[in-house]
């Protein structure tokens, strides 16, 4: 049997790199090598492409780059290519087709839309959401007016941009009225909880947007909720499936960077809710999947309160993380769906959907 050529994009020009080393050892880890013959290319932190031939193991040490078989390669925007261009010496190109892109791009130019116009362009499919789903969801604050549009509740939120930063001070004044306290701050494009605050009073507001902008140019502050943190992963093109929902109970004050990726924070599936809210929390996850224009997978976090077991939809993240660690595989684990299924599963989504 002819095996399936996936290229595996990794690294990237992100506050998330780290994490998509980690995701992408994993995925490259449980890829059938019977069935694919993997092409992992590397993006450095200042934006070099790489072929990346050499062992696994050296790509969550941040070793990879160093490797001496390493050679310049892009993905050709071409699409009579169909593939990687490998840059050999004396600038001569070889062409390597490949038959599908599995981009683990965690964060900015990855998962906002900008690496799928590339891939658009080359003709080659790829896994997980389109140009627009991707840069839909990434802006937490577009994804918010559009699912309030469409009356899908979410907590109460304003935001700023940085061009307004000199209103700041009368900006926390106001929102410290319309919203209570705890309020979190984030930066809208962003993920792995990078730049994340939990402000107690006005002092904390202003603090926690001046360190949401310095990762983005746009600010959302949205209300707290006394309640559970809680993920679902959804999987599909035109009819996703929602896997049974998961909580996190963070080690730290909230889900912050830290405990997600460098503490022990506890998973616990099936959350503890009960069988109507479970039902009720996929039945909303895949609406949203769909209402975004959402393909290949996602992931939907949610909070329910603990008084009323009221759902309020958070985020939405199309390049979930797929670290040892990472909800996403283990929510499908759960369903019996196994690592190197799952990711079967997204590649033939991804080829079916640019048949």
């Amino acid at each position: 049997m002819k095996k399936i050529k996936v290229a595996v994009l990794f690294g990237g020009v992100s506050s998330e790199y780290e994490v998509s080393l980690n995701s992408a050892f994993n995925v490259i880890g449980n890829l059938s090598k019977e069935k694919f013959e993997i092409i992992p290319i590397g993006i450095t932190k200042n934006g070099h492409w790489l072929y990346y031939p050499g062992p696994i193991e050296k790509i969550p040490t941040d070793q990879w780059k160093d490797d001496l078989d390493c050679c310049p390669a892009i993905i050709s925007p071409d699409s009579t290519h169909g593939g990687i261009l490998k840059i050999m010496e004396n600038f001569k190109f070889a062409l390597l087709k490949i038959d599908c892109v599995f981009p683990v791009l965690h964060g900015s130019n990855g998962e906002d839309g900008r690496m799928q116009g590339l891939l658009e362009m080359s003709g080659i499919p790829y896994v997980g959401c389109d140009v627009l789903s991707s840069a839909v969801c990434m802006d937490k604050v577009l994804t918010r007016v559009l699912l309030d549009y469409f009356s899908v509740k979410g907590t109460k939120w304003r935001h700023i941009n940085k061009k307004d930063i000199e209103k700041l001070d009368s900006f926390c004044e106001s929102i410290s009225k319309s919203l209570k306290f705890p309020i979190f701050t984030k930066p809208a494009n962003a993920g792995s909880s990078v730049g994340i605050s939990k402000c107690h009073n006005i002092d904390e507001l202003r603090h926690g947007i001046l360190v949401a902008f310095a990762h983005d140019d746009k600010v959302l502050c949205e209300a707290g909720v006394d309640g559970k943190e809680i993920e679902c992963a959804v999987i599909g093109n035109s009819e996703p499936k929602a896997s049974i929902p998961g909580q996190i109970v963070p080690c730290n004050e909230f889900y912050d960077y830290a405990a997600k990726y460098e503490n022990e924070s506890k998973l616990e599936i099936p959350a503890p809710i009960d069988e109507k809210t479970s039902q009720e929390i996929k039945n909303i996850a895949i609406k949203a999947y769909k209402l975004l224009g959402c393909s290949g997978f996602a992931r939907i976090d949610f909070f329910v309160t603990n008084d009323t077991n009221e759902i309020y939809i958070n985020e939405i993240n199309t390049v979930p993380g797929f670290t040892k660690i990472s909800m996403y595989p283990k929510l499908w684990a759960q369903e019996g769906v196994k690592y190197s299924e799952l990711l079967e599963n997204l590649i033939e989504l991804a080829i079916k959907k640019k048949q």
